[in-house]
C-alpha cells in the first residue's frame, strides 16, 4: 500500500482544497475550505462559469448574502466528491462579534437546508478567538457543528473542548514556521523534525488531553509543509491535507506506523485545567507564537474575502 493508504488505516483523511475536481483521486472522507482556498479557486478558468452562475442567480441581494451563496455552491460541489463533510469558513471579519458569528453561521447552514443538504455534513469553520469559540458553544447546542480554526495554542483547545465544540483544526506547519523564523540561524532543521516539531507537539499534547479526559471533540492537524508532519501525527482523528501533499504521500511506499495512540494517551501524566475568559485572553497572551500567528491568520483570511467581495462585486 501507499503511504496515503496506509495512514488512511490510522486516520481520516481530509483533502483541504476549494479544487473539488481534484478530489475524487485522493478518496478523501471529508474536505474543508477557506477564504483563500476558495480565492485561489475562483481565479481559474475551470471554476469561473460556477460563480458567474452563482452571482447571477441571487443579482440583486447584499454582497455578503451573495459571498455566502459562492461559500456553499462550492461546499454542495465538495458535498457531491466526498462521502462526509465538507468545512465552510464564516467570514473572518466577524471573529471578534459573537451574535454576527452565530447569525452569519445558522444562514449558512439554512443555504446548505435549503439545497436538501443535512446539517450532519456541514461543519461551519471559525476562528478560535474568544468570541469564536462563545459562538460555537451556542451554535453546537442548536445542533449546528463547528470546525474551531486557526488554533495555535493549548489554551484555545482546552476551551474549545469545554465548549462543546464538534472539531478543531490546530495549525502545524504555521506553529513550526513561527518557531523556524524565531530562531532564525540557529534552527536545526533535523533535530525539529518528526515527533520533535514545534507543531506536531503541540498537536500531540491536545490529542493526549482530550483522550486522556474522554473530551468528545475531534482533533483534526491542519497547515502542513511536508509529509514528515503528517506522518508523525499518524493516528490523530482526522488530518487535513493539501492536494500536493497527498500526491506525494500516494507516490511513496515508505512504511507508516501509527504515532499518536488513544490507549498511551489515556495513561499520560497530564492534569485537567480550565478556562474562564480572563485566564483564557491571559494564557493566550503569554504564547507570543499564538497571539501572533492567530491575529496573522485573521488578517489574512479577512484580506482575501476583501478580495473574494470585490471579484464577486465585479462578476
Amino acid at each position: 500500500m501507499n503511504q496515503l493508504d496506509q495512514l488512511k488505516q490510522h486516520t481520516t483523511v481530509v483533502a483541504d482544497t476549494g479544487n473539488f475536481r481534484q478530489l475524487a483521486q485522493f478518496a478523501p472522507r471529508d474536505a474543508t475550505t477557506n477564504p483563500s482556498l476558495i480565492l485561489k479557486a475562483v481565479q481559474q478558468p475551470d471554476y469561473a462559469p460556477l460563480l458567474a452562475d452563482t452571482v447571477a442567480a441571487h443579482k440583486g441581494q447584499p454582497l455578503d448574502e451573495i459571498v455566502d451563496h459562492v461559500l456553499v455552491r462550492f461546499g454542495r460541489e465538495i458535498l457531491q466528491v466526498v462521502p462526509g463533510r465538507v468545512s465552510t469558513e464564516v467570514d473572518a471579519r466577524l471573529s471578534f462579534d459573537t451574535a454576527a458569528t452565530v447569525a452569519r453561521a445558522r444562514r449558512i447552514m439554512a443555504m446548505y437546508e435549503d439545497a436538501g443538504i443535512g446539517r450532519e455534513r456541514v461543519l461551519i469553520k471559525i476562528a478560535s478567538t474568544w468570541e469564536g469559540i462563545q459562538a460555537a458553544r451556542i451554535l453546537e447546542h442548536e445542533g449546528i457543528r463547528c470546525n474551531l480554526t486557526l488554533l495555535f495554542s493549548f489554551c484555545q483547545a482546552v476551551a474549545c473542548g469545554e465548549a462543546g465544540v464538534r472539531l478543531i483544526s490546530p495549525f502545524v506547519g504555521r506553529i513550526c514556521d513561527w518557531y523556524k523564523k524565531s530562531a532564525g540561524p540557529g534552527w536545526d532543521e533535523a533535530a525539529n523534525a518528526g515527533a520533535n516539531d514545534p507543531g506536531v507537539k503541540s498537536v500531540a499534547q491536545i490529542y493526549t488531553y482530550y483522550k486522556k479526559f474522554g473530551i468528545a471533540t475531534e482533533v483534526m492537524g491542519a497547515s502542513f509543509r511536508n509529509t514528515g508532519q503528517i506522518l508523525a501525527l499518524a493516528g490523530c482523528d482526522l488530518l487535513t491535507i493539501s492536494p500536493e501533499l497527498l500526491a506525494q504521500l500516494q507516490a511513496s511506499d515508505a512504511p507508516v506506523t501509527r504515532a499518536l495512540d488513544p490507549a498511551a494517551a489515556a495513561k499520560a501524566p497530564v492534569h485537567a485545567v480550565a478556562y474562564n475568559e480572563a485566564s483564557f485572553r491571559w494564557a493566550l497572551n503569554e504564547d507570543a507564537m499564538a497571539t501572533e500567528k492567530l491575529a496573522e491568520g485573521i488578517r489574512a483570511f479577512a484580506a482575501d474575502a476583501g478580495k473574494l467581495d470585490t471579484m464577486i462585486a465585479g462578476a
